[in-house]
């Protein structure tokens, strides 16, 4: 039997994308090889890259509007990184809403200065900061979109007067935006979109190319986006599970169809929060993620009891990060409705246990 699984990643894939990966890697299309042993050259797997490429800017909005899809290795740690390594000139500001983000702080203040436009370090990050103001004069902006490990989740953007990057690694996919306020988007492919294994990257080409320092060839983005983000060898597996992702969604309505699907389990489970008084929030109402529920027993000598209850029920994943404590149920795209009313059956029996 199939676990209802809340995983924050690597985490839920659709059933028909497991399907269809499966039997690529005994054989891929009748080629009598498997996915695993085809030539990243071969025509094959460059149709796999480009289709890929292509629907990522299809279901973001951007074709035809100078941004380059890229599949990339290394995690959105190495974006980190590579951010800062084509865009950091000077100075850039960076807003602090959870680990990811100060870890992007502290790998970008490798290379040049780099100031906190806001933060909300000093609240155990259970907010998104607002009310702050991005200079004109930087480099860039840098912003985390969603925060797994906390629960938040930015609502809205800033119309910013600089370049704007955005690491969407845990709802990339998600809603619908204007992806046209971002110059560059990445996002770990093991949430919403994939396997662990490889990183989209969609980069507006107009920003590239103005930092003075020498960059490494790997690290380049004009050089990856040259060689048709096969510079070197790419992880085809997880690349190609992308593909199918991205055309299981795009099967199903794209971007628009999933927002409402996401819309409900994200008020379903917080509805049960909010009634059942067992059970308390981590995050401020306001900035609640539609992704990343996070939650905590308010009296903890029913954790027991509710974690039997869960297991008995096939709910897996549920355990909050140690940064917060708790539970944690992550949403992402390809959870089903279902999965969440399981979830919110079992908070609601254990009220009637208590």
């Amino acid at each position: 039997m199939k676990k209802h699984n809340f995983s924050a990643g690597p985490s839920i894939l659709p059933q028909e994308v497991l399907r269809k990966s499966a039997e690529a890697v005994i054989e891929l299309d009748n080629s009598g090889l498997s996915l695993l042993e085809i030539s990243h050259r071969s025509k094959a797997f460059v149709d796999i890259m480009e289709n890929a490429r292509s629907l990522a800017l299809e279901l973001l909005g951007l074709q035809g509007q100078g941004y380059k899809a890229l599949f990339l290795q290394g995690g959105a740690s190495m974006q980190f990184v590579m951010v800062a390594l084509n865009l950091l000139e000077k100075r850039a500001g960076y807003l602090n809403t959870g680990t990811w983000a100060d870890n992007a702080i502290k790998e970008a203040r490798i290379f040049d200065d780099v100031y906190e436009v806001a933060s909300s370090k000093e609240a155990n990050y259970n907010y998104i900061p607002k009310g702050y103001e991005i200079p004109e004069d930087y480099d860039y902006f840098h912003c985390t979109s969603n925060n797994t490990i906390f629960g938040t989740q930015m609502k809205s953007f800033p119309d910013s007067p600089i370049p704007m990057v955005c690491d969407m690694s845990s709802d990339i996919f998600s809603r619908n935006l204007d992806y046209s306020k971002f110059d560059l988007i990445y996002a770990g492919a093991q949430k919403n979109m994939g396997p662990a294994g490889t990183t989209l990257v969609v980069v507006k080409e107009d920003i590239l190319g103005k930092v003075s320092r020498k960059i490494p060839s790997i690290l380049d983005y004009k050089v990856h986006i040259s060689k048709g983000s096969m510079f070197n060898t790419p992880p085809v597996f997880p690349i190609y599970v992308s593909m199918l992702t991205m055309e299981w969604l795009k099967k199903m309505g794209g971007i628009s169809a999933i927002e409402k699907i996401n819309d409900q389990k994200a008020r379903l489970i917080y509805s049960e929060i909010d009634l059942n008084p067992l059970f308390e929030g981590f995050t401020v109402k306001e900035d609640r993620s539609t992704m990343n529920a996070t939650f905590n027993l308010v009296n903890d000598n029913l954790k027991e009891t509710f974690d039997t209850m869960l297991k008995e029920a096939d709910i897996s994943g549920l355990n909050g990060h140690r940064s917060v404590g708790g539970y944690r149920a992550s949403m992402y795209n390809a959870l089903p409705l279902d999965s969440v009313k399981a979830l919110v059956e079992v908070m609601s029996e254990l009220e009637t246990k208590a």
